[in-house]
């Protein structure tokens, strides 16, 4: 146990002494919130469509555009979470590299 008012000593993740290393972790977690929300707003309108069908002029061209979104967003997201896992790097004294670039 520590005392109180003090953490533990922990090994600092290795995006902590690269701050470029976060750019790409960071644009996939806003394009993989922007997916999550566009798919749920996509299967919103299509709900609302499917069941009150609106029959405004502008409906008819609203309710699509998160599934074009979506279908945007969902490659984008895939490129990049691919591009940063090949960018991770393994800790230096982590006796398990031999099992990470097994793995990869």
């Amino acid at each position: 146990m520590s005392e109180p008012g003090r953490a533990l000593p922990s090994r600092p993740s290795p995006t902590q002494h690269h701050p470029r290393a976060q750019r790409p972790a960071r644009a996939v977690r806003r394009v993989g919130r922007l997916l999550c929300w566009s798919l749920a707003t996509a299967m919103t309108s299509a709900g609302t469509d499917l069941l009150f069908n609106p029959q405004t002029h502008w409906w008819n061209r609203l309710w699509p555009l998160p599934w074009y979104l979506t279908c945007a967003a969902a490659p984008t997201w895939a490129t990049l979470r691919a591009h940063e896992k090949t960018t991770r790097q393994p800790p230096d004294d982590d006796p398990s590299a031999d099992e990470f670039q097994q793995a990869a």
